[in-house]
């Protein structure tokens, strides 16, 4: 197992204040650390989607991946979380129902009230999922139709690889938040199957909620 974290120059920055320092061979204990820079995009949470989204890009070579928010502390065997909600299952992707909310329509609201992102690009999208037919049911494929992405445990397939490049091009072309958009893709690809939407208990019983030391704001020049 490969563990890998990227940060950018100013995470680089934080992190040695706290006397986290990479050493020679590029790593702090069993993490390999990349330092992103040149990124391109001015929103801080675009430049996060490349790897939570498109991992099959930056490794090629490899057959599975988990991603892991950086509000979230790991804490189970990489191998055993693979076998439990991927073979297990006979899936290739698994991600957690939401927590508090069932609906896409309900999320937008919900987004807007805390100030997530600004009402007017919002409503853009929601208005344009709207007129596409996407349906305002709280159920998909038997769970919750609305997600919780900060845990995503994926089998890199042709359909896995298409899933996340599709919802990468949603978060560039709408807002970045991403649970606003995961169950458009699944439902514009009618995918029903092989997709693991894990209950929220089984999410927090894979990491250690921390939140965000630092909130995500626009790069500036």
């Amino acid at each position: 197992v490969c563990y890998v974290a990227f940060w950018d120059e100013i995470t680089l920055a934080a992190q040695e204040l706290q006397g986290n320092k990479i050493g020679d061979d590029g790593f702090i204990g069993k993490w390999r650390i990349v330092i992103v820079k040149n990124l391109p995009f001015v929103d801080q949470r675009l430049n996060g989607k490349i790897p939570k989204m498109l991992p099959h890009r930056l490794f090629p070579h490899a057959k599975y991946s988990i991603w892991v928010d950086s509000k979230s502390q790991f804490r189970r065997d990489p191998l055993g979380v693979i076998e439990a909600l991927l073979l297990r299952t006979n899936s290739v992707l698994a991600i957690s129902e939401h927590g508090a909310r069932s609906s896409v329509y309900d999320e937008a609201k919900a987004v807007v009230r805390k100030h997530k992102a600004t009402p007017e690009e919002v409503e853009v999208q929601i208005t344009q999922y709207r007129k596409d037919g996407l349906p305002a049911d709280k159920r998909f494929n038997g769970r919750k139709a609305l997600n919780e992405a900060s845990v995503i445990v994926r089998e890199h397939t042709t359909l896995t690889n298409m899933l996340m490049c599709l919802w990468f091009n949603e978060v560039v072309r709408f807002t970045s938040r991403d649970q606003l958009s995961f169950p458009y893709v699944l439902w514009r690809l009618k995918v029903v199957k092989n997709i693991n939407t894990f209950p929220v208990c089984t999410r927090k019983d894979l990491v250690n909620s921390m939140g965000h030391i630092r909130k995500a704001k626009p790069l500036t020049n």
